[in-house]
């Protein structure tokens, strides 16, 4: 049962962080199917990051220094989204798809070019970052404690307040409510939706790293991040675009994400006699009900999607 709590507390970390990203996003008026492909490129930064960080660095370091990292890389991948959806109008939908298969081949690019001169004998796509990692995680009483879940709390209610509370969030929501309104008030609505586009990066890459910490002390970039971007999406949609409804939806799908690891510790799970591959599929069979059941009811921001021309205004 610790292990199922410990497994569900992480991977909702990720998926709350990732659909947080896709709201801010979405609330200024831009839709950011390219979460995936900004998971990547974060846990790339972090995980260099890590790897690069000497021996003997003090642990404060050696926890923000990755989270800068992935943070600065989120954001400035997030970049080709905002450039193009918003400077150039092009359409979202295809951008976002082209930056998730951007993401996962140059990832895998950089990554094996760096082993390549590392080593002549190592051209693989895995980052290893074992003695960094420790310092992420502290055991109290036997449950494994990751600090990401501290940091994921923490946005949440920064998220919240952010959005809800002051005049930068009134003004990003109004942006994706109704652009031309926002703009007969003076506000410049290519400039809020660039920060939404930039927190979403900000936040996705944060995300991506937690993802690759999760469980493992190195990750191979080929993997990518298993779909989870999309998923952030669809906890995103489920949480009807409020951080708090998203903080829980995402507690919802990394519960049933988390049984593919602790399953086996289940007498239940394991008398259904079910292929492991089964419990990975859970988590995306759950989403296809949850938004089957749901998306006639969902409220999307009414001009997301749209780019905003000035002169029509």
């Amino acid at each position: 049962m610790t292990l199922l709590i410990q497994y569900t507390l992480m991977f909702a970390s990720v998926l709350m962080l990732v659909a947080l990203g896709g709201c801010f996003a979405e609330r200024s008026g831009v839709i950011n199917i390219g979460l995936e492909g900004i998971m990547v490129f974060g846990a790339l930064g972090g995980a260099l990051a890590m790897k690069y960080l000497p021996e003997g660095t003090p642990v404060v370091i050696i926890i923000l220094v990755p989270i800068i990292a992935a943070m600065a890389v989120g954001i400035l991948y997030s970049l080709l989204l905002a450039v193009a959806a918003i400077n150039f109008k092009a359409d979202q939908t295809l951008v976002g798809t082209a930056m998730n298969l951007l993401g996962t081949a140059a990832a895998t690019v950089i990554v094996k070019a760096i082993n390549t001169a590392e080593s002549v004998d190592n051209v693989s796509s895995i980052v290893k970052y074992i003695s960094a990692k420790k310092a992420f995680i502290v055991n109290i009483g036997g449950f494994e404690y990751n600090w990401f879940m501290l940091l994921a709390v923490l946005l949440l209610i920064a998220s919240y307040v952010l959005l809800n509370k002051t005049r930068f969030g009134l003004r990003l929501q109004a942006c994706g409510e109704h652009p031309q309104a926002a703009d007969s008030v003076g506000i410049n609505v290519y400039k809020m939706r660039y920060a939404g586009v930039m927190i979403s990066g900000l936040l996705g890459g944060i995300g991506g790293l937690v993802y690759i910490t999760a469980g493992a002390s190195e990750w191979q970039f080929e993997n990518g991040v298993a779909g989870f971007g999309f998923l952030a999406l669809a906890v995103m949609i489920f949480g009807q675009w409020k951080p708090l409804r998203i903080a829980l939806a995402a507690l919802l799908f990394g519960l049933f994400r988390s049984l593919s690891n602790v399953y086996t510790g289940f007498d239940f799970f394991m008398g259904l006699n079910l292929p492991s591959n089964v419990y990975n599929m859970m988590p995306y069979i759950i989403s296809l009900v949850v938004l089957m059941l749901t998306s006639k009811h969902s409220r999307a921001p009414k001009a997301e999607g749209i780019p905003y021309d000035k002169s029509t205004r």
